[in-house]
């Protein structure tokens, strides 16, 4: 029985290790390809309203002063701005404009460099 036994439990222990591999070596390649860039659309343009203006001069004061006793005053809120307070106004909205110009600038330089990365063709199948 030892004579069958043996046998039978070398082949079990060493399995299919005696019998030479037939299969290639894997070569394994990594190609390094960046990401394709995003470029979300600009915003939509400012659509501002217009604004009226109604300066107040002494001579306006009297008559609505007058069309406020009378009842005849078309119901207005007025807001007034001194000097400096419309230079500051003035100067904020000037902010603003060079603000928003500056980062138009940073995105136009960011997409310029993008596109000499991507070929033409790219580009124009994404949009």
């Amino acid at each position: 029985m030892i004579k069958y036994v043996v046998p039978v439990l070398f082949l079990a222990l060493t399995g299919c290790s005696l019998i030479p591999s037939q299969s290639k070596p894997v070569e394994v390649r990594t190609i390094a390809e960046p990401a394709p860039m995003y470029h979300p659309p600009m915003p939509m343009e400012l659509q501002l309203r217009d604004i009226e203006w109604t300066i107040l001069t002494p001579q306006i004061m009297d008559s609505l002063v007058k069309d406020i006793e009378d009842g005849s005053a078309i119901p207005t809120a007025y807001y007034a701005l001194t000097s400096q307070g419309y230079q500051n106004l003035s100067e904020n909205t000037a902010e603003n404009k060079r603000y928003i110009r500056d980062v138009i600038a940073v995105v136009k330089y960011y997409r310029s460099l993008d596109d000499k990365e991507e070929p033409k063709e790219t580009r124009q199948e994404e949009n």
